[in-house]
């Protein structure tokens, strides 16, 4: 039987493990999203912050994947509605499951993006990988296949940050 945990436990055990890896620590587990319809892994030790989806103030005259500024602590970020920017449906605001991944602070630049809800950690031998998608983006680094036949991307977070695309916010 597998034991439920409570939110808050596995966002403590997941704050612990963003804060190891933060330190340099070995890590081999990888953080699983949905942005969409569309599975999504990322390096643990590179995915930042998580945080419930604030309120977004907008900004006019941006491409509809820009979701707008949101106030995090003091700091405000650049919200980029990720299944959006994949071309899917709009993120609904605020929509239940919905998180912020401030993936921007370790390369300098305060960057969040928002995906429809994250899965938890995942171990990487978990997965058989295949090779990237014909023409994907550079950020979308690789396909797999998780035990259960379901198709996962890779995405490399540097790369994403610094694809013309995803920079170029203005309509």
């Amino acid at each position: 039987m597998s034991r439920r945990i409570s939110l808050r436990e596995f966002q403590e055990h997941l704050s612990n493990r963003l804060a190891g890896a933060a330190l340099g620590e070995s890590t081999s587990s990888l953080l699983g999203a949905q942005a969409g319809k569309t599975l999504w892994l990322l390096d643990l030790s590179e995915s930042g912050e998580i945080v419930p989806s604030p309120p977004l103030t907008n900004v006019p005259l941006t491409r509809p994947a820009f979701s707008g500024l949101a106030n995090i602590r003091g700091n405000l970020y650049a919200v980029t509605d990720f299944p959006a920017f994949l071309g899917e449906a709009p993120t609904p605001p605020q929509a239940p499951g919905s998180r912020l991944l401030l993936v921007g602070a370790r390369r300098g630049n305060n960057a969040a993006l928002l995906v429809s809800r994250l899965l938890g950690l995942k171990n990487p031998a978990d997965f058989t990988v295949e090779s990237a998608p014909p023409n994907a983006p550079a950020w979308n680094v690789a396909t797999l296949t998780d035990k259960d036949g379901c198709k996962w991307h890779r995405l490399d977070l540097g790369a994403l940050l610094s694809d013309p695309q995803f920079i170029n916010i203005v309509a």
